[in-house]
């Protein structure tokens, strides 16, 4: 059976410590991501391959189908070797893409240097990705540690990922809020303990935002950047 929990209200800066941000869709629009994987990599594997759109598009497809929900579904090394074609500079090619979703980098400066936050960056992304987003859109010096899944072995979704982050960095998960697009990981988070879970529902700018029924939702951080947030 379905569990139902009531939508707790958006909480305040007072109410946590710790900062936890995916990236894809919460910092970073989502409309690259969307936009390569679904058509720059299509007509791309088409042309090197000498395939039709269509046949790339089922190789593609058969591809993401053998991995859902598994780790290898973000692993750049996974993806290049399944296609035998280079990832990373495919996704160089429309790197022009990679942009800050609005209000973004405010939240991050305002929640450094006004409010005093642990401000830490959790992302399913592969490392490879990670880099060229932040060499792209520089927001590195915002925290206090960027964390891939990649790195614990576990992504978000699992229990095992949040074990191993609360390790590492130690958060009160009583006092820590996670921001993420993806519901499944903030539910994985709400049973983990992690108090404070906000979704993003308008994680691709050239999409209409999305209804969220299950966490406090906001379409981007402009709300935590008012004078009496």
């Amino acid at each position: 059976m379905q569990q139902h929990h009531q939508v707790p209200a958006l909480p305040q800066w007072s109410d946590f410590d710790t900062v936890l941000l995916d990236m894809d869709g919460t910092l970073l629009d989502l409309h690259f991501d969307d936009y390569f994987w679904r058509t720059h990599l299509v007509q791309r594997l088409a042309e090197e391959k000498t395939l039709s759109a269509e046949q790339a598009q089922q190789v593609i497809t058969d591809i993401v189908e053998a991995a859902r929900g598994t780790q290898r579904w973000y692993c750049l090394d996974h993806w290049s070797a399944a296609l035998d074609l280079d990832v990373v500079p495919l996704k160089r090619e429309v790197q022009h893409l990679i942009k800050a979703l609005p209000y973004a980098e405010d939240f991050l400066q305002v929640a450094q240097s006004k409010h005093g936050k642990k401000v830490y960056m959790a992302t399913n992304a592969h490392r490879d990705s990670l880099d060229l987003k932040m060499q792209h859109v520089p927001m590195t010096h915002y925290f206090d540690d960027l964390i891939s899944a990649h790195d614990y072995q576990h992504q978000k979704e699992d229990a095992g990922f949040w074990q191993a982050l609360q390790q590492a960095i130690g958060f009160d998960p009583t006092r820590t809020v996670m921001v993420d697009d993806n519901t499944q990981v903030l539910a994985a988070a709400r049973d983990y303990g992690i108090e404070h879970c906000v979704a993003i529902c308008h994680p691709n700018t050239q999409c209409d935002p999305r209804e969220i029924t299950d966490f406090p939702a906001i379409k981007n951080f402009s709300v935590y950047l008012q004078d009496n947030a």
